[in-house]
């Protein structure tokens, strides 16, 4: 499958946002998955990219992409860089994109992949869990890794109105992946159906 290809998947799986399908022809995924599987590059599944991390299938990262409802120049925070390719789409898109990798290999190696393609992201190696307080609030935050529960600091740092995409459940098991709405004081989840993620590993959990 080739990158047209993928795109037109995307399309009949139900990705409507031309933006979303715009970046995601724009964005050269091969830029983001080990050599070792560029012949797999624009399949529709997930990849490995070492350290028992992955490159998530191209329909969930535009779903997520989809589902955060950004317009260009909003700030997003991606939580798991892993290869970069997710904070290249949104980058693609026109966001002020931040992200964080715990694994130092993965954020530094993510760093240099969309430095290459000149993508301008804000890149961190640290605990995501904390989210990126000096930056906060966010209109939106994707997160790449099941979390048992939400994580607190990061439905702080959400924005009046922003939105959240993350993959809420137990690890080796499917997980529900949950759209989180911040309006003021209140927080509404909208169910997007089941997903799996490698989970999200931090101290505070």
């Amino acid at each position: 499958m080739d990158q047209r290809e993928m795109v037109a998947l995307l399309e009949r799986r139900g990705i409507r946002d031309e933006r979303v399908l715009e970046a995601m022809a724009a964005v050269p995924r091969q830029a983001f998955v080990p050599e070792s599987r560029l012949e797999a590059a624009y399949g529709d599944h997930a990849l490995p990219i070492g350290h028992q991390q992955t490159i998530s299938q191209p329909y969930i990262v535009a779903l997520m992409t989809e589902a955060l409802e950004l317009t260009p120049g909003k700030r997003v925070l991606e939580i798991g860089t892993g290869s970069g390719y997710q904070a290249a789409v949104l980058a693609e898109m026109g966001m002020d994109v931040y992200t964080i990798e715990r694994i130092p290999e993965l954020g530094e190696a993510a760093a240099r992949n969309l430095e290459e393609q000149g993508y301008a992201v804000h890149t961190k190696v640290d605990d995501g869990y904390r989210g990126w307080s000096d930056y906060a609030p966010f209109s939106g935050i994707v997160v790449t890794a099941a979390a048992p529960e939400i994580p607190e600091p990061l439905v702080s740092q959400l924005a009046d109105g922003g939105r959240m995409v993350i993959p809420v459940g137990p690890t080796g098991s499917y997980q529900t992946l949950w759209k989180v709405i911040r309006r003021g004081d209140q927080i509404e989840r909208v169910n997007l159906g089941g997903v799996a993620f490698v989970p999200f590993i931090s101290e505070e959990l």
